[in-house]
């Protein structure tokens, strides 16, 4: 009999194009969204000379993190379904393990780094007394309360505010398998109605989450759990269709146009939406998060492959945790080479597409050199104390077992 670490390695599933494809994207608008962040808060016209490319990419990082929120949703029910069905056998701790050995080990070695750059005093980096210092920004992201930190106070520094989506992501999945474990099986309700009617729940209050009670606080607005958990629970209950029922090609061709069509609207359209009922309903990431889900069911039941134009942003996809974990230290970085050159015109552009280069570039290296050597190597050792199940489960990571915060 194989052992559960030659399990680990013989177990794999192809990745799916329409998954790396909308993580592609996502972190492609939170890239050059935080570009156009920087850009204006350092005074920087350049919307007056290129207002069509300026009306497009403001506005945008927040759909991005949406369609991260949906995809990520479905991911995790996707390969919970493939190691535990139903999902009421789900192994609770074996759920955390395989968590950890993903999220953690990046996750820290940041937290190392933005520390020890804030004990410098380096610009940029420095946690001020404002919003409770270095000790609470800790407490903060240890507990995935960065976003409830930001909305009581203020904005961190860069690299520690875009840890607000990770909080809300990691709280879901905090209580995610054991909600699994109570509601999905027949141990309260059959059949698992009661888990699909909380997942519904989260989708239902989303919009409540990004509006009425907000109470007024902007930053709330955009960084609620409730806010960011409907599109989580959207991908889960996508996970669970596709995993029940299989639709006709032409049903899926269909599902594919118009989920393409309501993110690609959605993108386009960022500003007039946000101005017109369904944005200040917030009923506008509900939409974005529905059009994204039906772009997932379509791709997936017909195992998509995208054409080459694609590839580069399939290849972002790929490398989407790391690269959003990294991405902030690049933009940083240029916008300092950028202000030092006198705010030239004609750089705008390479500081755009420079980031996007070198982001990806150290996202991927950091991928392959460091997190998932980590995730390999914490996964064997907690392999000794699983079963056989959870242990030859390991291989969807292919899947594309990856965070998208």
């Amino acid at each position: 009999m194989a052992s559960a670490a030659s399990s680990i390695q013989t177990v794999s599933w192809k990745r799916l194009d329409g998954i790396d494809l909308l993580r592609g994207l996502a972190i492609f608008l939170v890239l050059i969204d935080h570009v156009h962040i920087r850009l204006i808060l350092n005074k920087v016209p350049y919307n007056k000379f290129f207002p069509a490319v300026a009306h497009f990419i403001g506005g945008n990082g927040e759909p991005g993190v949406q369609i991260f929120f949906a995809v990520s949703g479905f991911l995790i029910t996707s390969i919970s379904l493939r190691r535990w069905t139903p999902l009421s056998k789900i192994r609770v701790l074996d759920f955390y393990r395989l968590r950890f050995a993903r999220i953690a080990p990046l996750f820290l070695l940041l937290l190392t780094v933005l520390c020890g750059l804030h004990v410098a005093h380096v610009p940029n980096f420095v946690v001020t007394a404002r919003t409770g210092g270095l000790g609470r920004a800790l407490l903060a992201a240890f507990t995935f309360r960065i976003n409830v930190l930001e909305a009581r106070t203020w904005y961190l520094p860069p690299n520690w505010d875009i840890l607000w989506s990770l909080s809300v992501e990691e709280m879901f999945y905090l209580f995610f398998p054991i909600v699994c474990f109570l509601f999905a099986g027949n141990r309260l309700f059959g059949r698992g109605k009661l888990f699909t009617t909380t997942l519904i729940m989260f989708v239902v209050l989303g919009p409540f989450g990004r509006t009425v009670w907000t109470h007024g606080n902007l930053i709330w607005q955009d960084y609620s759990y409730l806010g960011g958990m409907e599109g989580i629970a959207l991908g889960c209950l996508t996970a669970l269709i596709v995993s029940r029922t299989q639709f006709s090609r032409s049903v899926l061709m269909i599902l594919g146009c118009i989920g393409g069509a309501i993110v690609a609207l959605s993108l386009i359209f960022t500003w007039q939406i946000h101005r017109d009922w369904l944005g200040r309903s917030g009923l506008y990431m509900t939409v974005l998060g529905i059009g994204s889900c039906m772009f997932i069911v379509a791709t997936a039941q017909t195992n998509w492959k995208a054409p080459l134009v694609l590839r580069p942003l399939l290849k972002l996809g790929q490398y989407s945790y790391e690269i959003y974990l990294a991405h902030m230290f690049v933009v940083l970085a240029l916008l300092s080479l950028f202000l030092h050159a006198g705010k030239p015109m004609n750089l705008v552009a390479a500081y755009f597409v420079g980031t996007i280069l070198i982001s990806g570039v150290l996202g991927a290296s950091v991928a392959k050199l460091y997190s998932e050597p980590m995730n390999r190597l914490l996964r064997s050792r907690s392999a000794a104390t699983t079963s056989k199940t959870a242990a030859i489960a390991f291989g969807p990571e292919a899947l594309g077992d990856r965070a998208a915060s």
